[in-house]
């Protein structure tokens, strides 16, 4: 009897998962019209427009190993569920893209699908790309193909069961993505729509800055209300008019110079926001710098999300923890950022209403102390002022204290943090 409920309940399970994924593997496998490109009259411009848009994109960030030829892939890109090794993107016919057609490429970026069909992991922020319009997907086949070619084999993926069947990447398509072109807002004026294109499309910001699933797929993509990256274990703040955690306090001026230079009177960029300033938008023009911080400050205001809410110790410990972390402000941090956090901008960032720092999360906060880092060197900051690593001088207590003061000291209101949490990340790799 309980071979056969056994046997039945199999059944059941069965009809359950097989029947839903065969409805969404038909759903992502429809078919997709690349449409018909526009004529090319001038080569040499559509491959510089191409250029800029790889630059818009960082292209060569993730298609570039260390000591590797550009854009000939290999390198690891962390992920939850292990590594994803990015692809050949140069014009090898054997290993890269050289028998690839702009439909092809088109596909890619748009519809997440290899040249045979295959689903590529959203790791490839195609979700993003599905954004751009056929020229611009064209221009930067145009570029890539101008590239030397490469032959470098590309690296199975090292993911973990279940994840490394790319077939169930059918049902996260039908439940986490929807191809489409950007459609301008006829109610907004061209400049805040060139921002909505690049910061929706091309500069993929959302990869970061959003909220993830259990599934990895991005939660309320669209509001850009902060997340932390996924294998990184670095906090992307939030990017929406939010007062007390995103941009809503900041002047344009100075959300462009952030962009354009990594530095500002209100904070400075480190960690993966910093190769993206200085290997992407500080290429940028201008008035695409600009049109990038007047979409941004027009976002609704969204609360960020945190797992964790702030510690909040008893007051006898909360009084223990600012004396010693007060102590120390003063021996390492009050030199370059002043007695109320204020900071000397642009060199030394200021502390008091600082995101970075006063966010529901204090992972980036606790990563500087403990590793140091300094702003990318930009052609608007080329000689960046740094930060010291103080991991090797401060015991995880003493860690703790000095950002738990600098959290809860001025007009920063961001809660406490534990040894424990500093322990974690004091493992974990400075990059």
């Amino acid at each position: 009897m309980r071979r056969v409920l056994r046997g039945a309940l199999a059944a059941i399970v069965a009809a359950v998962i097989v029947v839903p994924a065969a409805v969404l593997a038909w759903q992502a496998l429809r078919p997709e019209d690349p449409g018909s490109p526009s004529p090319v009259t001038d080569r040499a411009q559509q491959v510089q427009r191409g250029q800029y848009l790889a630059r818009a994109g960082n292209c060569m960030a993730c298609h570039t190993m260390r000591g590797g030829a550009a854009y000939a892939g290999g390198r690891a890109i962390a992920t939850p569920y292990g590594a994803i090794y990015s692809s050949n993107i140069t014009p090898d016919r054997e290993t890269g893209i050289g028998r690839w057609s702009a439909d092809d490429f088109w596909r890619a970026l748009h519809h997440g699908r290899s040249r045979d069909g295959s689903f590529l992991y959203p790791a490839f922020p195609f979700t993003s790309y599905t954004k751009l319009t056929r020229d611009d997907t064209d221009a930067l086949f145009a570029y890539l193909q101008s590239l030397p070619a490469v032959g470098r084999p590309n690296q199975e993926h090292a993911l973990r069961f279940p994840y490394d069947q790319r077939f169930l990447l059918a049902g996260w398509r039908a439940l986490f993505f929807e191809p489409g072109e950007f459609r301008p807002d006829a109610g907004q004026s061209a400049q805040w729509n060139r921002g909505a294109y690049l910061t929706q499309g091309i500069g993929h910001c959302a990869a970061c800055h959003s909220e993830r699933n259990a599934f990895g797929a991005s939660v309320n993509a669209a509001q850009l209300a902060g997340g932390m990256v996924l294998g990184l274990d670095w906090y992307a703040p939030p990017l929406n008019s939010h007062a007390d955690t995103g941009l809503g306090k900041w002047d344009p001026a100075h959300l462009q110079a952030l962009l354009k230079t990594g530095v500002s009177p209100h904070g400075a960029v480190f960690g993966p926001m910093a190769e993206v300033v200085g290997r992407s938008l500080q290429y940028l023009e201008d008035d695409d710098i600009a049109a990038m911080a007047l979409y941004l400050k027009s976002l609704p205001a969204a609360d960020a999300h945190s797992d964790s809410p702030a510690r909040q110790p008893e007051a006898a410990e909360a009084e223990r923890i600012m004396t010693q972390g007060k102590k120390l402000y003063g021996e390492l941090c009050v030199d370059c950022h002043a007695s109320r956090g204020q900071g000397v901008a642009p060199d030394y960032p200021p502390l008091n209403g600082n995101q970075a720092v006063n966010g529901p999360l204090a992972v980036n906060a606790i990563r500087v102390v403990l590793n140091g880092g300094f702003p990318p060197s930009t052609a608007g900051n080329p000689y960046p002022f740094g930060m010291p690593p103080f991991g090797p001088r401060l015991s995880d207590q003493e860690v703790a204290a000095v950002v738990s003061y600098i959290r809860n000291s001025w007009d920063n209101r961001g809660g406490f943090v534990s040894p424990s949490d500093v322990n974690r990340y004091r493992s974990v790799p400075a990059e």
